[in-house]
């Protein structure tokens, strides 16, 4: 009876066993299929901005003034780079989401992707720029920053994901060889296609300076600077000006909830 017990035992143990790894099958399977699909979505929105999706006169006309209005006003020497930015195509992507307020791009990387903005910094935690609910999220801007990114600080959101997708490449941000390979954000609006250089780069707690609002209104933005160049973990000699524009990337540290890390770059006028 002990020996029958004992078969009884092994048994249900390799079922289990066996129950837990086609569960976490089941996990890595859906998780591989979120990415996927977050992609997908993700590579739509280049085709729509790059006017993949409607060779109309009448659009391809819309695009050509667009990139004439925003043929680097703000830089003086020669950006290709910039000027492709400019043929972006917004209105096509706000067309099937008026949430849509621009598109961030740091050339050489994966950062390429749409920005949105809605009525909280929740929604687009789980969905994507197509509002399809997604892990993956979306690059999203603090909803109570203006959306034409004129305030002195504005912050945007981005997931830390795992195949280097999304925020994802930050961190290497923290070795200064990276830094000086990918020294350039570049943010197109409606209005203008924006350039902005890293300046600072740190871990930071969710209570700092860093994510209080307003900040202008107190006149703290020199706090904000100094905070910033005092905790970067690269020196860039880069010194922002208290009456400019600084744009904040900012991603999960995975270590919970208590920091962020930041990638901070000042505007270039």
């Amino acid at each position: 009876m002990g020996k029958g017990m004992s078969k009884k035992k092994v048994q249900l143990a390799r079922l289990l066993l066996i129950a837990i790894m086609a569960a976490s099958a089941a996990v890595i399977f859906w998780k591989l299929l979120d990415y996927h699909k977050g992609a997908e979505d993700y590579s739509e929105a280049e085709r729509i901005a790059q006017g993949g999706e409607d060779d109309s006169e009448r659009e391809t006309s819309g695009r050509e003034k667009r990139k004439q209005a925003l043929a680097m006003p703000l830089i003086e020497e020669e950006d290709e780079y910039a000027d492709m930015l400019a043929e972006l195509d917004l209105a096509a992507l706000q067309a099937c989401n008026s949430d849509v307020i621009g598109w961030i791009a740091i050339p050489d990387t994966q950062v390429f992707y749409p920005v949105m903005q809605t009525e909280d910094n929740a929604y687009y935690l789980s969905h994507t720029w197509k509002k399809e609910k997604s892990s993956v999220g979306a690059i999203f801007l603090e909803y109570q920053n203006p959306p034409d990114f004129s305030g002195f600080h504005s912050i945007l959101y981005g997931h830390q994901m795992r195949d280097g997708s999304m925020f994802g490449g930050l961190r290497k941000y923290a070795e200064k060889s990276y830094l000086e390979e990918h020294p350039v954000i570049y943010l197109v609006t409606e209005e203008k296609v924006w350039r902005y250089n890293i300046f600072a780069v740190y871990e930071v707690g969710v209570e700092e300076i860093v994510y209080q609002q307003r900040i202008e209104e107190q006149g703290r933005q020199q706090e904000l600077i100094q905070f910033a160049t005092e905790h970067s973990v690269v020196d860039t000699k880069i010194l922002p000006s208290a009456e400019g524009n600084i744009l904040t990337l900012s991603t999960c540290t995975g270590k919970g909830y208590a920091t962020r890390w930041v990638v901070q770059a000042a505007r270039v006028h």
